[in-house]
């Protein structure tokens, strides 16, 4: 287990004035703690903005401690030492109990989502330009890049092969010890394509090579193929990205793609009413405040809030939608199956280690992976990840 370094612990204050409030019955703490991505990173960026607001408007210090691999963004939730994190899509394997948290110190982990960023940038599989490549099935027997120990990088590339029919088997898999050091590949012709966000500098890197950058299009109406792809990563939607490294892209000519949402906002079940609820109110309602401060704030905005998601809302999250007439019986129904789903592991997981399980890792994790799909199968869900 990775230990953080407590002098990483970064207050972020204002000396500003407090100005009007927009939102209303807003009641924070006097100091909210969360972890997020390193410093530099677009969610880092994007958690000092909105502590400046909270600060500003709130008088709510954010202390944001920088994480620079998932272990270290998620343990101090799990320890309780911050209520919130600001992550990545490892807080849906968190709350799957799947790839690093199929462990002992893991499992499933009771995460609820207060809010997400979905922003004009998209995710998915990067391809040189020079290549042929116009669809992830136009994609068989190039040369694929494979990222030695990144489970995120790696899932969204099978899932893009899939959306194509198309599994590993069919293209040639070149392995990277890095997700920086697979650009470098496709630049010096070692590899054909490699997984990344849209704007992310790797593939701005590539575009301005000799050999050039395409992204894939993923058609919305390919019902086939997006079912393919979203049960091997669910997390994943439809996403029209008007920010994407190459000259052919931009707001006239979208990336027709996917993404999922990044950073995503947890808290524990856990997490008290009052934090989640003003949380919420501040993001929705002050959007108009801070959604310059830092690229991706947009995302943030109620219209690009998808609340049929693969996490389970926070109960005063859901009860501040209700409020505002913004939730659905089918958004009640999708979330009453996704706490269903979070017992069903729970239960399980409770189960399973109170079971004498193996002490090799690769063994526990089968036998954990062999008990979750079983479980849910029962239940007549999904297992993903099996």
């Amino acid at each position: 287990m990775h230990k953080i370094n407590k002098s990483l612990l970064i207050g972020v204050l204002s000396a500003a004035p407090f100005f009007a409030h927009s939102a209303d019955k807003v009641e924070l703490p006097s100091t909210l703690a969360m972890t997020a991505y390193g410093t530099g990173s677009a969610g880092y960026t994007q958690m000092v903005s909105i502590g400046n607001l909270l600060q500003n408007e709130y008088g709510t210090s954010v202390r944001i401690l920088p994480g620079e691999n998932d272990v270290s963004r998620m343990t101090p939730l799990r320890m309780g030492r911050v209520p919130l994190c600001a992550c990545g899509i490892a807080s849906y394997y968190g709350s799957e109990g799947v790839l690093l948290f199929a462990d002992p110190q893991w499992g499933p982990q009771p995460l609820r989502l207060i809010s997400t960023s979905t922003a004009t940038f998209g995710l998915g599989v990067a391809v040189a330009g020079d290549v042929g490549v116009k669809t992830p099935a136009d994609l068989k027997g190039k040369r694929v890049a494979y990222i030695r120990g990144d489970d995120a990088l790696n899932i969204g590339t099978e899932a893009f092969l899939a959306f194509g029919g198309l599994t590993w088997d069919d293209v040639e898999r070149v392995e990277f010890p890095g997700y920086g050091r697979s650009f470098e590949g496709i630049v010096a012709n070692q590899v054909d394509a490699a997984f990344t966000m849209s704007v992310a500098p790797p593939a701005q890197q590539l575009a301005a090579s000799p050999r050039g950058i395409v992204w894939p299009e993923l058609d919305p109406a390919d019902k086939e193929g997006w079912a393919r792809l979203q049960t091997v990563a669910p997390y994943f939607q439809p996403h029209k990205a008007t920010s994407a490294a190459g000259e052919n892209y931009g707001k006239d000519n979208p990336w027709i793609g996917a993404s999922y949402p990044y950073p995503i906002l947890v808290g524990n079940e856990t997490l008290d009413d009052k934090t989640a609820s003003s949380l919420i109110r501040v993001l929705i309602e002050d959007i108009d405040k801070y959604k310059d401060a830092a690229p991706g704030n947009a995302g943030y905005a109620l219209e690009n809030q998808n609340l049929q998601w693969v996490i389970p809302y926070h109960q005063a999250v859901v009860d501040y939608y209700k409020e505002i007439g913004h939730w659905t019986d089918a958004m009640q129904q999708h979330q009453d199956q996704l706490l269903k789903r979070q017992e069903i592991l729970k239960t399980t997981w409770d189960s399973f280690m109170g079971s004498n399980p193996p002490e090799d890792a690769d063994a526990f994790r089968a036998g954990w992976m062999e008990a979750r799909a079983k479980a849910l199968e029962a239940a007549g869900m999904k297992p993903v990840f099996h």
